[in-house]
């Protein structure tokens, strides 16, 4: 079987919802268009080391979704996130702190790492490349607000990129955060991960895939207010066997139930 860093974080946020997505086969409607047009700026991002248009590719990847229904936030809209995008491409060509090495080899980097019992675990590493002369291994993200830098190392304790770090074996990792909001910036936050931290995530995860196989799917509702973390989980109608949520949110995959371990690869 193979397992990723998304099926080990959802399993740890809530088992319940890990069996319904996983193996029930009920994925999340893509409704919100943050989401998707984040998807799309990373493929310009591809665009801009391969030395093309990358505001055309923007363009290109994110005019498919013109009339998509989506959920936009207050303000938000096609155009906005398109002219945000080019001036975030724009800025980041400006700046020009990070380098990327044989573009085809080093951008979605894929790496597969044997398990105990048979299992593999799989990530997609956006880039391996260097940040103003640093070699690292680099995480794209795009956000509506700046990540806090605040108390120092926090970044250090960020598990996708601890994860990113086990899978390669290298220490020094960055996120840059392309921040969608009335003047777009740009982040670029490094940290460096520990052999200790390592070794402890290759526990968590053998831990983790222990109990999946053992098949305990117990709720771990996220009800605690003013924080509701069930609110933002789209397996919420399922929970509340409330039809018109999961109408809402959910489509379920043909073959359902069929154990497909497969379905999404990338974190």
């Amino acid at each position: 079987m193979v397992y990723s860093y998304t099926q080990i974080s959802q399993y740890l946020r809530c088992p319940r919802s890990y069996r319904y997505r996983y193996l029930d086969g009920w994925r999340e409607r893509e409704t919100r268009a943050g989401m998707v047009f984040g998807r799309c700026f990373e493929k310009a991002l591809g665009a801009y080391f391969g030395q093309e248009d990358s505001a055309a590719v923007l363009f290109k990847e994110w005019d498919a979704y013109r009339d998509a229904p989506f959920e936009y936030r207050k303000g938000e809209s096609w155009d906005r996130l398109f002219h945000q995008g080019v001036h975030l491409l724009e800025t980041f060509a400006r700046d020009n702190r990070v380098r990327i090495h044989s573009p085809k080899k080093n951008l979605q980097v894929k790496m597969l790492r044997a398990l105990l019992g048979g299992s593999e675990f799989v990530s997609y590493l956006d880039a391996i490349g260097d940040i103003d002369g640093q070699h690292c291994l680099i995480d794209w993200k795009t956000t509506t607000s700046r990540y806090s830098t605040e108390p120092e190392g926090l970044l250090t304790l960020d598990p996708q990129l601890i994860c990113y770090s086990w899978m390669s074996g290298i220490s020094e990792v960055a996120l840059v955060v392309f921040v969608r909001k009335h003047a777009p910036e740009i982040q670029y936050l490094r940290a460096t991960i520990s052999e200790e931290q390592r070794q402890e995530f290759g526990r968590l995860v053998e831990a983790t895939i222990g109990q999946i196989e053992g098949a305990q799917f117990v709720s771990h509702t996220g009800i605690r207010f003013p924080q509701n973390g069930c609110l933002s989980c789209p397996h919420l109608g399922l929970c509340l066997n409330n039809e018109q949520l999961v109408a809402a949110n959910l489509a379920r995959r043909p073959g359902a139930n069929d154990l497909d371990w497969l379905d999404e690869l990338v974190d």
